[in-house]
């Protein structure tokens, strides 16, 4: 492309001057914007400074403009939310002094519940868990009435929630899977462990794998935990080894890293968190789920 420039000249076809450019034979009009769009454009500008002057807009060293009306979004916010939790109070007073079985009865304290719950879930579960309470690696599906903590009871959900899971409250629930390839087992009993585990859950394992050698290895080293028929122990958190479901996933390779690294999944206590009134709305929530007995 080449550009050359030229005395303003004026275009015959057009009557218009041009702006003395070229560019391959073609000259640029010098054809001015329309007033109206110049007008709105001015106006925008004289809309932004008065706006500068108006709202907080400006950042400085250590903060910003506030604005001659000292508006801030955030303090809007902050009196909107407690507005709302004054609003929400009595009835959260309500929860937390009733019974589950008094919830359960009155309509009106079980529809709040479960509407507080399911706020409260969006607001700090549902990153783990996932919105519908999915759930996804290493983090439980809470819908399919799989436990690791108890029977799926509002009070052990409600102990689960106050207190965590390996967490710092003193009240936490513990208990985890140590680490077998520490020393304390060899590579093929590992493996063979790992096909025995397959094998509990009708998954496929290879024909070469030594599953005597596998359950000897289980009867040794896992029973005392997940129990000697596999199916898990609510009290130690130990899952059931034979129901296909898999918190961390069921190839052999992660069977192989759980047993070799060891688990231990950490879930918050959130009784330093949230007031009793909204752990137990969490906790009638979380069994609407569709996974609770």
């Amino acid at each position: 492309m080449s550009v050359t420039s030229h005395e303003h000249e004026v275009d015959a076809a057009t009557g218009t001057a041009t702006t003395g450019h070229e560019w391959d034979g073609i000259r640029e009009l010098n054809t001015p914007l329309p007033k109206w769009w110049l007008y709105i454009f001015y106006a925008t500008i004289v809309w932004a400074l008065g706006y500068w002057v108006v709202y907080p807009a400006i950042p400085l060293a250590s903060s910003f403009t506030k604005g001659v009306i000292n508006y801030s979004s955030r303090a809007e916010v902050t009196a909107e939310v407690a507005q709302l939790t004054s609003a929400r109070a009595p009835m959260v007073a309500q929860l937390a002094k009733a019974s589950f079985d008094e919830i359960q009865k009155d309509t009106k304290l079980l529809t709040f519940a479960r509407a507080q719950g399911k706020a409260a879930f969006g607001d700090n579960c549902a990153p783990c868990h996932g919105a519908g309470g999915g759930g996804s690696k290493a983090f439980p599906n809470l819908a399919d009435d799989d436990w690791l903590w108890g029977t799926g009871t509002l009070d052990d959900i409600q102990t689960t929630l106050t207190h965590g899971i390996r967490s710092t409250d003193p009240q936490t629930r513990q208990g985890n899977m140590p680490a077998f390839g520490d020393g304390v087992l060899k590579p093929a009993e590992i493996s063979a462990v790992a096909d025995y585990v397959r094998s509990l859950s009708v998954l496929d394992v290879d024909k070469t794998a030594d599953l005597k050698l596998g359950q000897k290895v289980f009867a040794e080293n896992c029973a005392a935990c997940h129990g000697e028929d596999a199916r898990g122990n609510h009290d130690l958190g130990s899952p059931n080894l034979t129901d296909q479901i898999w918190l961390y996933g069921s190839d052999k390779a992660t069977i192989v890293e759980g047993i070799t690294k060891g688990r231990g999944g950490m879930m918050p206590n959130w009784g330093e968190r949230l007031d009793a009134g909204t752990i137990k709305a969490l906790a009638v929530y979380v069994r609407t789920l569709g996974g609770a007995r």
